[in-house]
Formats: C-alpha cells, structure tokens, sequence
C-alpha cells in the first residue's frame, strides 16, 4: 500500500500500525487520488492502472505493476478506502469485508488516499494463528519501511506504532535519510561512491573497516528505485573488503543501482526482491572496483617514509658482550628518621638503606607456583582416567570412584567420572593439564589424550548459567560507578523492549529514559571489561535474526551471544585451578562435548593413534 501511494506521486505519507498491524494497518498519503469508478475495480483481480500492455512489463517504471494486492487484502480483512482526486468536489469512500462490498458513497475528504485495514485474517483463523506477537510483526513492518524510506529521501514519512511515532522522516538527502533511519552514530562511518558506465550508474554508501561488525550490519541493495537481494552482488563488495576487515565480519552498506529497465526482470519472486539482470558479472566488475577505489581513496593507510635525505642519523644500538654480562643493581631507597615534631635540636637524622627486598623474599616460592603441573605425591598408575575425583577406603588408601555414567550410545564415556549418588565426580587437581598455544587446555585420559577447546569449554558452560537465569531468579546485579547511555534506533528499540525482561534477567539493571534511550546502573556480577553498548545491540541483532517464537529463540540466541562475549578467549593464560574449575564445570553438564551452536568443545587422540606416531 505505501508503494502504491508512492506510485501516486505522494509526497508525504503517513503509516499508522495497531497491535502489530493484525488490529488496524493505516496508510494516508496526498498522491494524486483515485476517480470513483478506479476506487472500486482497484479491488478487483489483476487490476492495474500502471501498465497498458504487455509491453510495458520489460520497461517498468513503477513499484506496482500486476493489481494483486489490494484484491489480496480485501480478501482477508476489513478494508475502507476513502479517496479524492483534485480536480473532484467529493471523494468516494468504499467499505469491504472478505471481497464483498459492504458500502460505497459519496464523502468529502482531502485530496489523496486513506486506506485502513482491519482485522487481518479475521475470516482464515488457521492463518491468523500463524501470526507472530505483536512487537515481532511490529519489526517485520519497521524492517519493510526500512526499504521504503532509504530509496525515497525525497518523499517525507511518518509511523506510528499503537499511537505513539516511532520514525518521523522530512524529504531530505539519501545521506540524512541513513542518518535519520540509523542513527548519528553512523555517519561518521559512512564513505560516498560513485560511478556511471554505459551499463549501470552506481551511488550511495559504504562504511569504513573498523566499523565492521560480526551482527547487525546494515546492508542495502536498490535498484531503479526497488528494493533488492541479490547475493552475487554482495560477494562484490566483500571481496573489496579483503584482509581490511576481520574474517567472518560484515559492513554496512547503502547502493543505489540505475539500470535499463529493459535489462532487468523484477517479476521472479512473489515479493519483488529478487531481480535477475542480464549482464551481472560485469555489474559486479564495476561494483567492485568502485568499492575497492573508495575504499582506498578514504582509507588513508599510513605509509612508510625512506626518504632519510637531510635527516640527523641515530646510530643503531648493537648490543656487545660486555654490555649482555652487565647487570643492574636494584634500585636503593633512602629514608629519613627526621621528625619535625621531635626536639632534637632541629637537626636532619641519619639516613640510611632502607631493607625493602626482604619485604618480597615470600613471593619467591609463589612465582612458579602456577607453573607446577603435577604434585610431588601424584601417582599417575593410581587411576586409569585423568578425569576422577578420589576418596579414601578403610585403610585410607585413594581410590577411584565408580564409573556409571553413560553417554547417548549406551557405552560407558572415557571421560568422566560419577559418584555413586549420581552427582559429576569433581576433577582431581593433581591431573596434569597444560595449555597449548594459548588455546587448547591437554590432559591424560584413560584412552589417550584430550584436548578441549577452552573458548568453547567457556562458552557452553556460560551458556547453560544464562538459561538457567532466564527461567529462574535471575543473574546478581553488580552496580556500576558511572551510568552508561544506550541508544537504539527505531527498529531495534521495538525488539529491545520485547527481550527487555530477559536482559534484566541476565544481569542488567536498565531504566527507560525515553526516545530509544536507556540508562543503564548495573552489569552481570563477575564480568570485567564489559562494553554494555556492545553487547546489548549485540543482544538486539541475536533477538533480531530469529523469525519464530522470539520470546523462545531469541532467549536461547541472548544467551548464546552474552556466553560468546564473556567467554576465555584464545591467548588468555590459565592457572592450574582456573582449569580444573572450567573442566570440572564443564562436565558437570549433560551435553559437553559441543556449544549451543554445534560446534565440537573437546576431542580426544586415542593411544593407538598416538602409538602408530612411534
């Protein structure tokens, strides 16, 4: 309906939504109206003013072209349509419910179109129970006027959401316009391209590198004015990003195509998004190489200058054998005894060394302390897994616990242990266990060796805490010094106050403070180094990718995405306890061989495979 009333030559468009638009859909606009005998066939099926032959399918210059939708829509709901041409005293104003004609009459109105649709689905309850909540559909229609928006800067917008405006958009510029829709937050990153060639005109926006983000990148295609996916053009302009921006990252972008009509086919899917053109690859030639100069025409790389011509030369430092034997003697403090308050006959007192080195000499036996990887007691033939917990018998002997727990096959797993009362036996300490390259935590097994992933150890195990808060009382508030501000955009607020009892869940303490801003007090206890800008739109992105339930998937992707970022990373050092604290969580749980997403957390190299090495 909002491309029908640009087609109409609106200029300003107003888009009222109720409950998710399934009680009411308003669109108003001042396009140019319709006659009373148009208002009524504009319901009918396959009617169309906006083509009068065949021909004029492969040169189209509209957003609508094949009069399906309004037939579509009068179909499943309640619809009144109230238009006015300008040269017309009275409007019409035509009322229909399930594709029957419920009233027409005459009715004075302002020049333009009102359409309101009502009751979606009322009369096909089986599809109407499909619908999703509220606030989803809500950002399904945001994600839509999105699309509209950015290619008509020239055509002002407003959108209301259960009376309350959520965009209010004047004509402007295609830059103002990603400003306005996205926030001022983004036009610092925002780099112009252009480029004309006999095939295609190119303009718009790209971002820089270090805006690339791994969720919730703004990605935009249009051509000849329409909306459009096509994912071989995409491949364009990541490719030009090569080696700037991490692997697996993504950047905004905002391109604007214009094409021969005649070269492209826009009536390949239902909804018009996918376009088939007939000389893409070189399209995405020029594509990339208008990106790629962009990007290095704004992306200023500092260069290394040779140039040493009237430059003081500074001898470089070549260490000798004499200078390697030297050594430095520890700094000596001096001390004072002077006390201005003591009648000494006002003299300075003595000074003297103070013995400051002795105050460390108990840090000496600390230093390799982490270091230590077996104790002097530990008997490696003692037990016949590396992963068991130790109890005494009688004659105060250690031995092993029972082994009872079994994995989905059926076979007894090698490597956990449980206690006879069913509980996850806790790892022994005395195991050894080291990292390798920072990434990888390798321990003796009954079957070999095993290696676990430490990251994704991290991560399952966070992952399971974040559930178990969400569904129960919740994670503790740890307060912070200085209230920090998050600002979300329209689109992302409507999706941020849905999962906004699951996020204070999670540890948040956040106060609305009105205009898609929040005030935030308090973090998940025993987090360091947060960046709750962050990660809250790293939340809102999770929420936002998933298409089912959100109360549900989007819980799950929270908890997932909060575990991600507050996981060990790769690099991070370790201690002796620090692992056998992470393995011992870790197999406490009952699925620990992989994360939420898949992926596998340890592997273990059996003794044969090892064997066959030698």
């Amino acid at each position: 309906m909002v491309e029908n009333s640009i087609d109409a030559g609106a200029h300003n468009i107003q888009v009222l939504v109720v409950d998710g638009g399934k009680a009411n859909v308003q669109i108003v606009d001042d396009g140019k109206g319709m006659s009373e005998t148009d208002a009524r066939l504009s319901f009918e099926r396959h009617a169309t003013s906006k083509i009068r032959s065949a021909a004029d399918l492969f040169s189209l210059s509209t957003m609508g072209f094949r009069g399906e939708a309004l037939a579509s829509i009068a179909a499943v709901a309640h619809v009144e349509l109230k238009t006015r041409r300008e040269e017309d005293e009275l409007g019409t104003s035509i009322e229909i419910a399930g594709s029957k004609v419920v009233s027409q009459e005459p009715v004075s109105c302002p020049v333009g179109s009102n359409f309101s649709v009502k009751d979606l689905f009322y009369n096909v309850p089986a599809r109407r129970k499909f619908l999703k909540s509220a606030q989803t559909e809500m950002t399904n229609i945001v994600q839509d006027f999105e699309r509209i928006v950015l290619v008509n800067p020239d055509i002002s917008f407003n959108l209301f959401n259960n009376g309350a405006e959520m965009f209010r958009l004047p004509a402007t510029s295609v830059r103002q316009r990603i400003i306005d829709v996205f926030g001022k937050k983004i036009n610092a990153d925002l780099l112009p391209i252009e480029a004309e060639t006999s095939l295609v005109k190119i303009s718009g926006y790209v971002t820089k590198p270090e805006s690339s983000k791994k969720k919730g990148a703004k990605r935009f295609f249009f051509v000849n004015g329409r909306y459009m996916q096509h994912n071989y053009f995409q491949t364009a302009v990541m490719r030009a990003y090569d080696n700037l921006i991490p692997p697996g990252d993504q950047v905004s972008f905002f391109i604007y195509m214009a094409v021969d009509p005649a070269s492209i086919d826009v009536n390949v899917h239902p909804t018009k998004t996918e376009i088939k053109f007939d000389n893409d690859q070189a399209i995405w030639q020029v594509l990339y190489a208008t990106v790629k100069e962009t990007l290095g025409k704004f992306c200023n790389v500092p260069m290394i200058d040779f140039d040493v011509e009237g430059k003081p030369e500074i001898p470089a430092f070549i260490p000798t054998a004499a200078s390697k034997m030297s050594s430095y003697a520890p700094p000596k403090r001096t001390v004072s005894d002077y006390n201005p308050f003591k009648q000494s006959g006002g003299a300075a007192g003595s000074h003297g060394e103070s013995n400051w080195e002795s105050l460390y000499e108990g840090l000496k036996d600390l230093e390799n302390e982490s270091q230590e990887i077996v104790s002097s007691d530990y008997n490696p033939t003692l037990f016949d897994d590396g992963l068991v917990s130790s109890s005494s018998n009688d004659d105060g002997e250690l031995v092993p616990s029972e082994k009872n727990y079994e994995d989905e096959k059926g076979e007894n797993t090698p490597y956990i242990y449980y206690k006879p009362d069913g509980q996850p036996a806790v790892l022994d300490p005395s195991v050894p266990k080291f990292q390798y390259k920072g990434k990888y935590i390798v321990l003796p097994v009954s079957s070999g060796l095993m290696l676990v992933d430490q990251n994704r150890a991290h991560i399952r195990v966070l992952y399971e805490r974040n559930i178990n808060s969400m569904t129960t009382h919740g994670h503790i508030v740890q307060k912070i010094m200085f209230e920090e501000i998050v600002t979300f955009n329209p689109g992302e607020a409507a999706v941020f106050e849905e999962i906004f009892d699951d996020v204070t869940k999670l540890g948040f303490e956040l106060t609305n403070i009105g205009g898609g801003s929040y005030s935030v007090s308090g973090v998940p206890s025993n987090i360091q180094n947060i960046n709750v800008d962050e990660v809250l739109h790293e939340l809102v992105y999770s929420a936002m990718d998933k298409t089912g339930n959100m109360n549900e998937e989007a819980r799950e992707a929270m908890a997932l995405t909060l575990a991600k970022s507050f996981a060990i990373g790769y690099g991070e050092v370790l201690s002796q306890t620090e692992m056998t604290n992470l393995l011992r969580d870790l197999f406490s749980l009952s699925t620990p061989a992989r994360t939420p997403d898949g992926k596998i957390v340890f592997s273990i190299v059996e003794n044969k495979a090892i064997d066959k090495l030698f």
